[in-house]
This record gives structure tokens, sequence and C-alpha cells, in this order.
């Protein structure tokens, strides 16, 4: 009797541990729905608006743009850098495959396959891209870190 108490307390102490452990997924499990759906009206922006307005609206002020032949550009210089952007001649979209976000829930990130059209050209350009984002203080998402590499066939 004296070793079956014991156990049975064990036994309640982990139960309640895998308990606490499956509130935290459920809880993130939202937060995965709540960033997969940002990066897709992120995209959908992209399509609408143009992807320079699109990447101006989700970036973080201290985002980072990972460019093909360019260091990282940061900041106030990556805003700059988007500002620039004759984006005119081209639709860029994307679809997020994944969402992964944190425990805490204030850092995530996605990738999936993009697309890049040019506007006078019946073809498209895929590649495979990367964003890590931060949750802001108003529950928004916004990305800290956007990266892609060409290179897929349709």
């Amino acid at each position: 009797m004296k070793l079956i108490f014991p156990a049975f307390i064990f036994t309640c102490i982990l139960f309640s541990c895998v308990q606490k452990k499956n509130v935290v997924t459920t809880e993130s499990g939202g937060e995965k729905t709540k960033l997969m759906e940002t990066d897709k009206a992120f995209s959908d922006m992209s399509e609408e608006k143009g992807m320079k307005n699109a990447f101006i609206e989700f970036i973080d002020s201290n985002g980072v743009l990972l460019t093909p032949n360019q260091y990282p550009i940061t900041g106030a210089a990556a805003i700059d850098h988007l500002i620039q952007q004759n984006d005119t001649s081209y639709s860029l979209t994307w679809k997020p495959n994944r969402a992964f976000v944190s425990k805490s829930g204030e850092l995530g990130y996605t990738y999936g396959v993009y697309t890049l059209k040019p506007k006078t050209q019946d073809t498209a350009l895929y590649g495979t891209y990367v964003k890590i984002w931060k949750k802001m203080e108003d529950g928004k998402w916004k990305f800290v870190l956007d990266s892609g590499n060409e290179g897929l066939g349709e």
C-alpha cells in the first residue's frame, strides 16, 4: 500500500504535465494558422497592389532582405531598397507550405514556393522562400527576414 500511493501521485503529476504541454501545442497551433494566413495575405497584397507595396506593409522596421549578389539589406536601408523597386513589369506571388511558431508565440517562420511572372511574357520563374516573422505588440505579424532561392520547374 505504501508504494501504490507514491505511484499514484507520480502518475497524476506526469499526466498534468502532459496536459499542460498539449495546451501550449493547441495555442501555438492557432498562432501557426494566423501566421499562415498572414503570409497568404502578404502574397495576395503583392498580387493586387504590387510587390513593393506589400513588402513595405509587412516588413518590420528592423527587417532584413537577403537578395542575390548583395550583402544583407537591413532596417531603413531595406525599406529604402524596396521603395526604389520598379515592380510594374512583373507579378510576384507565393504559397506558404508550412508555418512554425515558437512556444512563446513571439517568433515564427514560414516557407514555400514563389512564382515570378513577367507581365509581357507567357512564362514564369519559380523558387523557394523562407520568412522569419516577429509578432508585434498589437498582435500582427511582421517579417524580420526574407530570403528566396531561384530554380524550380513548374
